[in-house]
């Protein structure tokens, strides 16, 4: 919604300065504001469109709006068919200097590492889905039914069970889980890494909300440049063809979208930033969550504090004898309270997926 919310804003920057400093084709502008905007956003939800594409694009359709208000204004407008002209020779008579290439670079670097890190985000939503409808096995939930309720059967309804007997049940049931920690740890880092990149002068909320000054400076050069394009232009299409003029207006309402964005000020720039860190940091305390889990709930919830009797699995005893085994499935072929399979399909899917994001 933020990422929504700034896309909407620069978009309101952007026709606001046609509006106010090229009345005349501010109508005309419009449409191709909007559709360079809709293309930030698709590149940025996950379309496979490519930045220098879609800037290119805007500029070539600029090219003819801008030459028939601004480079050669006349009491009529110039034909779709000329204007088609101007659309396609517009990288080669380059009227708006280096500037389509400046803001090719500069749309590059901020758009990619943000449509990553919202591709990264929803990952991890998908990771914490799957992780937290996990199917256990039949010789988990008997080994829990065992653990939790067998001793009810003696009377014992107070009792909780040994700490080394909890580990060695919770650490074999979430043997699936702790597979994933290795790989959420990398996860949480890349994520980090990535949110650094986010921030400073190639940040996307920089870029986007300082777009319109390079669409500002485009306007200015074509306009100086005025003569020499005109015969430039007359060189490749010929002299201008004509038809009765449109009557446009300004045709974008800056009333409409205040109430929205009066939230969302050139001071969103700080506060994305610092949601983003305050996320970061706040996701760093879950970095060993899948290693750990099964500990913490037995320290938790579920095991006797040391020193107290506590069931072992057939009785009340001072101190469990078994061996306690670790985390993660290799661990488990040692554990005598449950007997752990091959990893679950759905958790390597999950792994590879975190593979994958954070090689990306």
């Amino acid at each position: 919604e933020t990422f929504e919310m700034l896309i909407r804003l620069a978009e309101n920057y952007t026709s606001t300065l046609f509006c106010n400093a090229y009345r005349s084709m501010a109508a005309e502008a419009a449409v191709h504001v909007q559709e360079f905007f809709t293309d930030v956003g698709l590149f940025l939800f996950g379309t496979d469109a490519s930045t220098e594409e879609f800037v290119n694009r805007f500029f070539d359709t600029l090219f003819p709006v801008v030459y028939n208000h601004v480079i050669n204004p006349g009491p009529t407008d110039i034909s779709l068919e000329y204007a088609e002209c101007l659309r396609a020779a517009r990288r080669d008579i380059r009227p708006f200097g280096n500037i389509p290439k400046k803001a090719v670079g500069q749309m590059g670097q901020s758009l990619l590492p943000s449509q990553r890190f919202l591709q990264a985000l929803n990952l991890g939503v998908e990771v914490i889905n799957t992780t937290d409808h996990l199917h256990f096995s039949r010789e988990c939930s008997r080994a829990l039914l065992r653990m939790q309720y067998c001793p009810h059967c003696q009377g014992l309804t107070l009792s909780k069970p040994c700490m080394g007997y909890c580990l060695n049940i919770l650490r074999g049931c979430l043997a699936d889980v702790a597979e994933v920690d290795l790989h959420w740890q990398g996860y949480i880092q890349a994520l980090e890494e990535l949110s650094g990149a986010l921030s400073g002068a190639h940040g996307i909320e920089h870029v986007l909300l300082n777009f319109h000054s390079l669409v500002h400076d485009a306007l200015v050069q074509a306009r100086i440049n005025g003569p020499e394009l005109s015969e430039q232009v007359n060189k490749i299409c010929g002299p201008p063809v004509r038809k009765p003029k449109q009557s446009p207006g300004c045709s974008f309402d800056q009333n409409k979208d205040d109430q929205v964005l009066k939230m969302f000020s050139r001071d969103s720039e700080q506060t994305l930033t610092n949601r983003r860190k305050e996320f970061i940091r706040h996701l760093r305390l879950y970095r060993a969550f899948y290693g750990g889990l099964a500990d913490q709930l037995c320290a938790n919830e579920l095991a006797a504090a040391d020193g107290l009797p506590c069931w072992n699995g057939e009785g009340l005893v001072r101190s469990y004898t078994h061996r306690v085994v670790g985390s993660g499935i290799k661990a488990q072929s040692a554990n005598p309270e449950v007997k752990v399979k091959g990893t679950d399909p759905v958790i390597s899917q999950i792994i590879d997926k975190l593979k994958h994001v954070i090689q990306v």
